[in-house]
């Protein structure tokens, strides 16, 4: 942003010389209040806008590393997710091939157990 030459306490300190066919000092003045106003309400939005724009980049930060915990902890969902049903189409494998009555007893031990570590 670019540097202000005046402030309204300059504008209000200003001292101007009189001068034989010099300026009516009260129309100076009123002009200057006029012009102090329009100072003060653009210092008061430009805080207004910079409190704006530190809380949107504070909020798009809170926003992105939300967004990475997410990932992060859907990975580790669908991970989990596909390891059981790998480990349950292995034992319906196990059971076409070696037979289903010798594994009905543990398919269910092993559906606890995978439960329990997923």
């Amino acid at each position: 942003m670019s540097e202000r030459n005046l402030t309204t306490k300059d504008i209000l300190q200003k001292e101007f010389k009189p001068a034989i066919r010099g300026f009516n000092m009260q129309e100076v003045d009123e002009f200057l209040d006029i012009i102090m106003r329009d100072y003060e309400s653009y210092e008061k939005e430009i805080a207004y806008l910079q409190a704006e724009l530190e809380k949107a980049k504070r909020q798009t930060g809170d926003d992105k590393s939300r967004q990475s915990r997410s990932k992060a902890t859907g990975t580790n969902k669908t991970g989990a997710t596909t390891n059981y049903d790998i480990l349950r189409r292995l034992s319906k494998l196990e059971k076409a091939v070696f037979g289903s009555q010798s594994y009905d007893e543990e398919d269910h031990m092993d559906d606890t157990i995978i439960r329990q570590n997923y």
